[in-house]
C-alpha cells in the first residue's frame, strides 16, 4: 500500500475526482505540452455533474491564460475509469483519468506511482502485524513512514481546523441555482439555546454536526478542505476529530495519531475496492470516512484493535448500497447533511462496538470486498451522474 501522504491532500473543493484530479491532469499536460489553446473533452461522470463540480472552471484557472475548449460527453465513459478527460493541443493528445481522491493515471503511459512503503495489503495483514508486535495502528503507520510524518499529520490537522473555524463564521447562500443556506454558524451559535438542546447528549450531536456542517459548506463554496479519503467526504472526520477534543480535551499529539489510524482504514478501501463515488457511489466515500472516523475516535478512546475493526466494520457495512446523486451536480443536497449523519454514525458504530467485538461474525476486509462489488453492480444513475435519485426526482 501507498503513504498515507497520497490520501490526506490538501485542495480545493467541492470534489477530489472532479477538481483536485482535473487540476493536476491540467498541470500535467500544461507542463508536458506548452501552447496557447487546449481542448478537453470531458466523459461519463467528469462530463455529467462537471459543470455543478466546478471541472471546467478549475481546468482553465490551471491552463490560463490559454484558451479551453470543452466538450461533453456524459453517456460516454472511457476504458479505465468513468472518470475521463482528454486533453489536446492539436498535436499532441493524452486520455487521463481522475480516480478519486485526487489520483489521476494515464493512458499508455507508464505510471509514476510511488512505491509501495506498506507491505500489508488488507487489514487482517495489518492486525495480525500489530498484536504480534504490540502496537496500536498509529504505531503502524509510524513504524513504515519516514520521520516526517508527524509533522505532516499536524498540517493536516491544522488545515482541517482551519476549515472549520472559516465555515462557522460565515452565513449566505451557496452559489450553484438550489439556494441552500449555509447552517453551519446559525447551528454552532444556537448550542447554547437550552429550549433547543435539553439534552445533553443532543448538545453534543448538535456540536460535531456543526462541525461537519462547517467543512462540507467551504467544500461547497471551492474552498480548502482536506480528502479524508475525499472533498465530497471530508467533514465526517474533521467533525469527529474536532468533537471529541471539545468534549474530552484530547491534545493534538492525540489527534494525530487517531488520524494516522483513519489513514490506515483509507489507505486498505483505497487498495482494495474504491474511494471514488463515480466507481462505486456515495458509500465509497462517506462510508470509507465513516469507517476512517470509527477508527479514529476509537483509537482516542483507546479501544484494543479488535475492537476498532468492528467499530470500522460497523461503520461501512451500515453504509453499503449508499447512491452519488449530487442534485444539479453540486455538492449539497444530500452531501453536506450526509457529511453530519456520517460523523454521528462513526461515534454510534463505536458505542456498538463495546459490546459486538466480542463476537462479531463479519470482518473489515469482507465488507470492503462487498462495498467494491456493489459498486459495480450500481447502475450509473447513481455513481456521481445525477441522473438517478434525488438527482432526478428533486
Amino acid at each position: 500500500m501507498k503513504s498515507i501522504r497520497r490520501l490526506y491532500k490538501v485542495g480545493p473543493g467541492p470534489s477530489s475526482s472532479h477538481t483536485i484530479g482535473p487540476r493536476n491532469a491540467a498541470k500535467m499536460f500544461k507542463q508536458k505540452y506548452k501552447s496557447d489553446k487546449y481542448s478537453v473533452a470531458l466523459y461519463g461522470s467528469l462530463a455529467a455533474t462537471g459543470k455543478g463540480h466546478l471541472t471546467d472552471h478549475i481546468i482553465e484557472k490551471e491552463l490560463h491564460p490559454s484558451k479551453v475548449e470543452f466538450a461533453w460527453f456524459p453517456n460516454e465513459e472511457l476504458e479505465i475509469h468513468p472518470n475521463g478527460m482528454i486533453f489536446s493541443d492539436g498535436l499532441n493528445e493524452l486520455e487521463i483519468y481522475s480516480i478519486g481522491g485526487g489520483e489521476i493515471i494515464v493512458q499508455g503511459f507508464p505510471s509514476t506511482d510511488s512505491e509501495d512503503i506498506y507491505p500489508q495489503v488488507d487489514f487482517r495483514e495489518i492486525k495480525n502485524w500489530c498484536l504480534l508486535n504490540e502496537k496500536q495502528l498509529h504505531d503502524y503507520v509510524y513504524n513504515y513512514e519516514d520521520d516526517s510524518i508527524k509533522k505532516f499529520l499536524f498540517e493536516i490537522w491544522n488545515t482541517m481546523k482551519n476549515t472549520i473555524d472559516k465555515g462557522l463564521s460565515k452565513s449566505g447562500i451557496l452559489y450553484g441555482g438550489l439556494d441552500v443556506r449555509k447552517r453551519a454558524k446559525e447551528l454552532f451559535e444556537s448550542l447554547e439555546n437550552e429550549n433547543i438542546f435539553k439534552i445533553e447528549s443532543a448538545r453534543e450531536n448538535a456540536l460535531v454536526s456543526s462541525f461537519a456542517f462547517a467543512v462540507s459548506e467551504e467544500n461547497a463554496s471551492g474552498n480548502t478542505v482536506v480528502t479524508a479519503p475525499t472533498c465530497g467526504a471530508s467533514g465526517v472526520l474533521p467533525a469527529v476529530l474536532k468533537g471529541a477534543q471539545s468534549k474530552y480535551n484530547f491534545s493534538d499529539d492525540v489527534i494525530v495519531d487517531a488520524l494516522a489510524a483513519a489513514a490506515v482504514i483509507g489507505n486498505v478501501i483505497k487498495h482494495n475496492a474504491s474511494i471514488s463515488g463515480a466507481e462505486a457511489g456515495c458509500q465509497a466515500e462517506v462510508g470509507t470516512a465513516c469507517s476512517m472516523a470509527a477508527a479514529a475516535y476509537g483509537t482516542l478512546l483507546n479501544f484494543p484493535i479488535e475492537q476498532i475493526e468492528t467499530a470500522c466494520e460497523i461503520a461501512l457495512e451500515h453504509n453499503l448500497g449508499l447512491t452519488c446523486d449530487p442534485v444539479l451536480g453540486l455538492v449539497q443536497i444530500p452531501c453536506i447533511e450526509r457529511n453530519a449523519v456520517g460523523a454521528l454514525r462513526a461515534v454510534d458504530a463505536c458505542d456498538l462496538s463495546n459490546i459486538l467485538h466480542r463476537d462479531n461474525k463479519v470482518s473489515f476486509d469482507k465488507v470492503v470486498q462487498t462495498m467494491y462489488e456493489t459498486g459495480k453492480d450500481m447502475n450509473r444513475n447513481y455513481r456521481e451522474t445525477s441522473q438517478g435519485g434525488l438527482a432526478k426526482n428533486y
